[in-house]
């Protein structure tokens, strides 16, 4: 009988044991999973030409409230060499590229765009990081934007903004 005792107490503990081990599981585990980097700036949009003229087109009504801006990321000498309706020349090779976008409106919607898409999908995560909520790239870029037949006008480059 006495050696009953040690044995049930054994048990005891054991079944405390598995009694507890989904309690400190559930404690250890997020109550929700968390949001991707992404969500919290803002989500990126890829287009390809078709679709962003689309866009700019369905936009260009509101031309005083135009809701859509056109960033061209790429040097100011390709920029004047020909460029997208209406879209602000930001260099991403300047030294001032991140503090030239600080000062563009984070709530509104940007087409973002280089000459074939690698510069302005480096400055995705830029935009990201200064908090834009709307972010739209060109896959393709202008080349693909020209490929489409779509038109382009040559000027000199809009200076970077001045103020929010």
């Amino acid at each position: 009988m006495n050696s009953a005792k040690p044995t049930l107490l054994l048990q005891a503990c054991g079944l405390l044991l598995l009694a507890a081990a989904p309690l400190s599981l559930q404690a250890q585990s997020p109550a929700a999973p968390a949001a991707p980097a992404a969500a919290e700036a803002g989500a990126v949009k890829h287009v390809d030409a078709t679709e962003a003229s689309k866009l700019l087109a369905a936009h260009d009504d509101k031309v005083p409230a135009k809701t859509v801006s056109v960033i061209d990321v790429r040097t100011p000498e390709e920029f004047s060499e020909g460029h997208i309706k209406g879209a602000q020349n930001i260099d991403i090779a300047s030294a001032t590229f991140k503090a030239d976008l600080a000062k563009l409106d984070r709530s509104k919607t940007y087409l973002v765009h280089c000459a074939a898409g690698g510069r302005s999908t480096r400055s995705l995560s830029i935009l990201n990081q200064l908090g834009f909520k709307s972010i739209v790239h060109l896959d393709g870029g202008l080349n693909g934007w020209r490929k489409a037949g779509l038109p382009v006008e040559k000027s000199t480059p809009a200076p970077a903004p001045a103020t929010k």
